[in-house]
């Protein structure tokens, strides 16, 4: 930091000037186009969204670097949508394309926009939008070059070693998969067993999405599984104990994007869900759900059969899978291995997740005392 301090006695000692994002930006949102998904051909061309990227198509809008600014609420209030592109590519129409101009640097300008509280500047309710009108009365700090050129420096050794930890979390997910999809390839049909005559089927309970958000407090003892990676943590009471499980379980995620969750503390789940519990001390659950997780792209398929509107799963699809059941000492050295692995690449406390969270709050840190600018 003593650098920054330096550059910036020797720059700027009285502050910083801000000026609107149209004084030092230059505005392409109208070689926007967006492009229908069946209508898309495929190609190796990003194309963005409010949300990074979309899809990879054939031809492009933009060449070039420049900075995207989520423009609609498909982006998250509290992470507002910024993403930084280089060369060629596709924008749709939930995105603004802009490129820093009058001495301003565009990565300069990418990272101050990512330190930026949008809300202000949103309006719409829910779907909050970021219209073009509010976005260039957006003030933008102008330090000289060189300091912006040194944050630049500092903030990008941070951003580039998430990356790389970021690809050799995808590896490891890869590694994962295969090492998981070799261990539970079994030949012998004599040691399978349909789901429902191992396990007892539970059923959720009534509960509107809302209401989930009603009933969630931070220490909640009760998790509430819906939809997704929607979960509501509730006090005891909040729901009828007879809608509670116990045990662990193996929650199924029946609607839309299809899945499944082991989980091993009291749990409800919306009553459209449901879940399976397994007592028989020669069976581990824990085999049992690593095993269904590599059912699920065949499960997808077979939901969207059914539903195209909105992929659907019925309880019989599910209660008459096939699990392997080999010897339980066989069963545990299998659990053992992809423990580890999920531990790996799962776990938000440990392993790649865990460094990538505190590399990322390490930025985080940094970014706002190297943007923090004394006004002129």
């Amino acid at each position: 930091m003593s650098k920054i301090d330096d550059l910036i006695a020797q720059y700027c000692p009285n502050g910083v000037e801000y000026k609107k994002l149209n004084n030092v930006c230059d505005i392409a949102n109208n070689k926007r186009k967006p492009v229908k998904s069946t209508l898309r051909i495929p190609g190796k061309t990003p194309y963005y969204g409010a949300n990074n990227i979309q899809d990879y198509v054939d031809g492009f809008t933009h060449e070039g670097n420049y900075v995207l600014v989520a423009e609609d609420g498909s982006a998250s209030l509290d992470n507002y949508s910024i993403q930084y592109t280089k060369g060629k590519f596709w924008a749709n129409n939930h995105i603004h394309v802009i490129k820093s101009a009058n001495g301003l640097s565009n990565r300069f300008l990418f990272h101050y926009l990512r330190n930026m509280n949008f809300r202000p500047f949103l309006s719409g309710g829910e779907r909050a939008k970021l219209t073009k009108t509010k976005m260039i009365t957006i003030l933008i700090p102008t330090p000289p070059l060189p300091v912006q050129q040194e944050i630049v420096k500092i903030l990008d050794t941070f951003t580039e070693l998430e990356a790389e930890l970021e690809v050799e979390l995808e590896a490891r997910k890869k590694q994962y998969k295969y090492y998981r999809d070799e261990l539970l390839s079994f030949d012998d049909k004599s040691i399978f067993n349909e789901l429902g005559d191992i396990a007892v089927r539970n059923k959720g309970t009534s509960i509107t999405a809302s209401k989930m958000k009603d009933l969630h407090c931070d220490h909640g003892v009760i998790r509430i599984f819906a939809g997704g990676n929607t979960v509501a943590d509730v006090n005891e009471g909040a729901i009828p104990n007879k809608d509670i499980t116990l045990v662990p379980s193996i929650i199924v995620k029946s609607r839309g994007y299809i899945g499944f969750e082991y989980y091993d503390k009291p749990f409800s789940h919306k009553n459209e869900l449901w879940s399976y519990s397994i007592v028989n001390k020669n069976i581990d659950q824990k085999f049992v759900y690593y095993y269904l997780l590599t059912q699920v792209n065949r499960l997808q398929r077979l939901a969207r059969t059914k539903s195209v509107k909105l992929p659907q799963l019925a309880t019989p699809d599910t209660d008459r899978l096939k699990i392997p059941i080999p010897p339980l000492a066989e069963q545990e050295r299998i659990v053992a291995i992809l423990d580890k692995f999920d531990a790996l690449v799962n776990d938000i406390t440990i392993g790649l997740p865990a460094e990538i969270t505190a590399r990322r709050q390490q930025y985080e840190y940094y970014r706002n005392q190297l943007l923090t600018f004394k006004e002129v």
